[in-house]
């Protein structure tokens, strides 16, 4: 078995390549395919290449989306930058120092990533990354060997559960009322489906504890057979020490912990009183949010502004992927949409369907757009009218239809990139060092997504 892994892994570290090189590829696979599947009858092939290759360019830039991305990049560097200070260093370590090996760091990595995963997207994003890396660095320190790349594949494990959790954007959406109507353009649509047909449904419940327990389990049988080695260092310079001689004039205010811990206490009550406030507390949970209490937990934690901007020149380059390739995913999304390939496909499968097949259609549809549309928002507005329609005629409960969505769409971010570009950036490590252990851990959920589809 140890062999056979390694030869796994081997075998994808030869064959898969960057990231980067993976957008690319995807995006002359949407080009390609729209090109064939989408021409119309009318259309010149030089003045209908001409129009894919302008939906793909206007994809790039939107506005938006571009927003979204600094949202991201935001979420990356002030959660990097968190973990970089001296109280979230003592505290993380105590944690993993209590790990006693490999296998263990495994599981735990896994487990306490989904349940974050479970709660909000963007948390168990950060947190994944951020605890993988600390168990390295404590690895490191006391000379344990781990699988580091296993150990990150088991810190990305929160994207695969998190459209069945409570930041799930199609519960979420479709919890708001009118929204169906507004998404489809339709009045004999239910006006709103609750989440306890959905997000809190038994279903969902029996899915969740079970994904757990398999990935879980998963786990701990992969730790056993994988190649096991001390992780590297890794560089750090963030602490107080003094560099300069002498500190003089306004250099103070930088150095100062009144001026750090105040500005982060300031922060944070702040991000208490406007939750506060909310007559939604689960919908105030927003990448806006989240940064905004990152920020203050950074200032508070670092004590001083000159720490703080130590730990931004380490924790900035580890965003440098995203600020490219998110855009570059964006153009695919707007090739895929504006030509209409993703309601050619989608329809396809579920025009077939019956009442019991649909929902297996719809894992399988929603898993197949999520690699060119990366984002679960994005797709229930692509793929959400569909749904809705083919489910009214086949009579099948909506609840369980977007449980479906949600569930296809999170199970193929253990295949895309696009969102471990974060996890990347932080843990130092290569999207084929992680890849071939989340595609077991997408093999695990299909059959624990399936088998719940069926059971209920």
């Amino acid at each position: 078995m140890s062999s056979f892994t390694q030869k796994f892994e081997l075998t994808f570290r030869r064959l898969l390549p960057s990231p980067l090189a993976i957008a690319f590829i995807l995006t002359a696979v949407a080009y390609v395919t729209a090109y064939f599947v989408t021409k119309p009858s009318e259309a010149t092939t030089f003045t209908y290449l001409g129009d894919l290759a302008l939906m793909w360019k206007d994809g790039l830039w939107q506005s938006g989306l571009l927003a979204f991305t600094i949202q991201m990049m935001l979420i990356l560097v002030l959660g990097h930058i968190l973990a970089l200070s001296p109280i979230a260093t003592k505290l993380i370590n105590s944690v993993v120092s209590k790990i006693a090996n490999g296998t263990q760091a495994t599981v735990v990595v896994g487990i306490l990533t989904m349940m974050v995963g479970l709660f909000n997207w963007g948390l168990g994003l950060i947190f994944g990354a951020i605890l993988a890396r600390k168990v390295a660095e404590s690895a490191h320190h006391r000379k344990m060997p781990i699988s580091y790349p296993l150990i990150g594949a088991a810190g990305y494990a929160g994207m695969m559960v998190w459209h069945g959790g409570i930041s799930g954007s199609a519960p979420l959406k479709a919890n708001q009322a009118g929204h169906l109507a507004e998404l489809t353009g339709q009045s004999n649509v239910p006006t709103q489906v609750l989440l306890d047909q959905t997000t809190f449904s038994s279903m969902n419940a029996f899915a969740s504890v079970a994904i757990l327990l398999a990935v879980g389990i998963t786990l701990w049988v992969l730790s056993k057979y994988v190649s096991n080695s001390i992780p590297p260092s890794f560089s750090r310079n963030v602490t107080m020490e003094n560099e300069e001689p002498e500190t003089i004039g306004a250099e103070h205010i930088d150095k100062s912990t009144w001026v750090g811990t105040g500005l982060g206490v300031l922060f944070l009550l702040l991000a208490i009183y406007s939750a506060a406030r909310s007559t939604n507390i689960l919908g105030i949970i927003t990448p806006d949010y989240i940064n905004f209490l990152l920020l203050g937990l950074a200032f508070a934690a670092h004590r001083s502004l000159k720490s703080f901007s130590k730990a931004l020149d380490e924790a900035i380059s580890g965003s440098a992927g995203i600020l490219i390739q998110f855009p570059l995913y964006f153009g695919i999304l707007g090739l895929v949409r504006d030509s209409g390939l993703v309601s050619i496909v989608a329809s396809s499968l579920i025009k077939n369907s019956t009442a019991t097949s649909f929902p297996f259609t719809t894992l399988l549809s929603s898993g197949i757009i999520n690699i060119f549309v990366p984002s679960g928002g994005g797709q229930w507005a692509i793929q959400g009218p569909l749904l809705v329609e083919a489910s009214q005629s086949l009579n099948v409960p909506l609840g369980k239809s977007i449980m479906a969505m949600a569930y296809g769409d999170q199970l193929t971010n253990m295949l895309q990139p696009f969102w471990a570009l974060p996890l990347l950036g932080i843990t130092k490590l290569k999207a084929r060092d992680i890849l071939p252990y989340t595609l077991i851990l997408m093999g695990v959920g299909v059959l624990v997504y399936s088998v719940t589809l069926a059971v209920f």
